[in-house]
């Protein structure tokens, strides 16, 4: 069977390559316009499909707020753990290094010194951390400020260094590609050079506003050690938005904060977690699928995917129980902040663009498990696929079938579909609460926000609908419309200030 779509795939690769472009948008399109053509010729097949669905919501919701309580306690009990002492004590420990890549474009200096402190801050010996900043050599301020930092950090570490990474011909702006080049040269430097042992090296993939926990490479090299598939593992912490979130706009705080929750519930969920926006893997990793690709903006889940079939599905995700702060999309106007949460979800749902890749190598990689590929390549479909259709379904789909088929809201089911729709979806509201409760205990404390202030945090709650059409499922919605079109997005980075 690999062998026919090898064959089909090689035979027409635009059709194919276009068929599964358009699927996403495609599938999309059809579940939001289910309900207005489906009202008029079967409603009843249209209600039924809305009261699963918001079935399948409200188990998400539950589902979600447990996994977020028990991340939460895994977290809290791993920060009170002493990692290094427990590194220290295997074999290997005085050999290993880490090499952390810092791709950045537009960002302050200030932002990108806040990270490197939190890297300088580690419990982990530092002369063994060595950092890459990734800059972009079409930036005009990149050598001011690479030279301002190289100087304060100069002997902070076991080495900081700079690349530039060049506008190269059929290659695709962004983090992936400045990555690309960053990592082949910190291999040329520091392990043709000598400097690490290879073997004994993990690289991370850092986030320009990252704020790290002080333990984590503590935590990463000794998980490293101990871990004998060490050579075919990824790490990841809870990537959470806590560096500003009470100084965003509302809108944006309230989606920044739902996306920590979900990274956090991530970490105990198996092969639903996937390499997202910092993480670490081996240097030997790295080497043996040939770094990050240069033709693709969001590179996460890109670069997890090519490893997991390059090896044959003998690759995972290993969770790091820690958070790693980031900030939240902040400028310098309100409405300023508001178009960066937009750009923002743009560039995210644009990982849509990768699907029909993963479908691809699913069909035409042999020797990889079935069932788990499989299930890893639904749990992502299912993700983006449904992310621009959630709120169509959810808000207003059972409102509308009585109201394009009148003949239909007089039968039990059409009467009661609206009533039943918004019970369902009220006993959400109490999966939210508890993990509002749950993320105001486990946060970090902030003497500057006020305790008003943080009890009247869950009223702003009552935004999400106005503000997940405009800043969530729009952005998604015109992602996998251009994706239809094959059009391609032009990257534009998240303003941090």
């Amino acid at each position: 069977m690999t062998a026919f779509f090898q064959t089909l795939f090689s035979r027409y690769p635009i059709k194919t390559k276009r068929f599964l472009e358009i699927l996403p948008g495609f599938v999309s399109w059809s579940l939001i316009l289910f309900p207005l053509w489906g009202s008029i010729l079967i409603p009843y097949v249209v209600a039924y499909f809305i009261v699963l669905f918001d079935m399948y919501w409200l188990y998400k919701s539950f589902s979600l707020a447990v996994a977020v309580f028990i991340a939460s306690r895994k977290i809290k009990k791993a920060e009170r753990v002493n990692w290094l002492a427990k590194a220290k004590k295997l074999h290997y420990f005085e050999k290993i290094t880490h090499v952390i890549i810092i791709p950045n474009y537009k960002e302050s200096v200030l932002k990108l010194r806040t990270s490197i402190q939190s890297i300088a801050a580690q419990t982990f010996p530092r002369k063994r951390l060595f950092v890459v900043l990734a800059m972009e050599k079409r930036e005009q301020e990149a050598r001011k400020k690479a030279s301002i930092l190289l100087e304060e950090f100069r002997n902070v570490f076991g080495e900081i260094m700079t690349t530039y990474h060049p506008d190269i011909a059929n290659e695709v702006k962004g983090k992936s590609s400045n990555e690309a080049y960053a990592g082949k040269a910190a291999h040329k430097k520091f392990v043709e050079g000598g400097v690490i042992n290879f073997d004994y090296a993990t690289i991370s993939s850092v986030d320009a506003d990252s704020v790290f926990d002080k333990q984590y490479f503590s935590y990463l090299t000794y998980k490293f050690i101990s871990d004998e598939n060490r050579y075919r593992k990824f790490w990841q912490s809870a990537n959470v938005t806590y560096n500003n979130l009470w100084r965003v706009p509302a809108p944006v705080r309230v989606l920044s904060f739902l996306g920590s929750l979900w990274r956090t519930a991530l970490l105990i969920q198996g092969d639903r977690l996937i390499a997202n926006s910092t993480y670490s893997l081996s240097f030997t990793l790295l080497k043996k699928i040939k770094f990050w690709d240069v033709d693709v903006i969001p590179e996460d889940y890109r670069i997890f995917f090519k490893a997991f079939y390059m090896l044959k599905g003998n690759v995972w995700v290993e969770p790091i129980f820690l958070k790693t702060s980031m900030d939240a999309p902040l400028s310098t106007s309100y409405v300023r902040s508001l178009v960066n949460k937009y750009n923002q979800d743009r560039r995210w749902s644009w990982g849509v663009s990768d699907d029909p890749l993963f479908i691809k190598w699913w069909f035409t990689v042999p020797g990889v498990p079935f069932v788990r590929k499989t299930l890893m390549l639904a749990n992502v479909l299912l993700d983006h696929f449904l992310w621009p259709v959630n709120w169509f379904v959810i808000t207003i789909a059972a409102n509308i079938t009585p109201l394009i088929n009148p003949v239909f809201s007089r039968t039990t089911l059409g009467y009661n579909l609206p009533r039943l729709a918004g019970f369902i979806l009220t006993l959400c509201l109490i999966a939210l609460l508890v993990m509002i409760i749950i993320d105001l205990r486990n946060a970090p404390k902030n003497p500057s926000i006020s305790r008003i202030r943080k009890l009247l945090f869950p009223f702003e709650f009552i935004l999400l609908p106005i503000v997940g059409f405009f800043l969530s499922t729009i952005p998604a919605l015109i992602s996998h419309t251009q994706l239809i079109r094959g059009k391609r997005l032009e990257y534009k980075v998240t303003e941090k200030i």
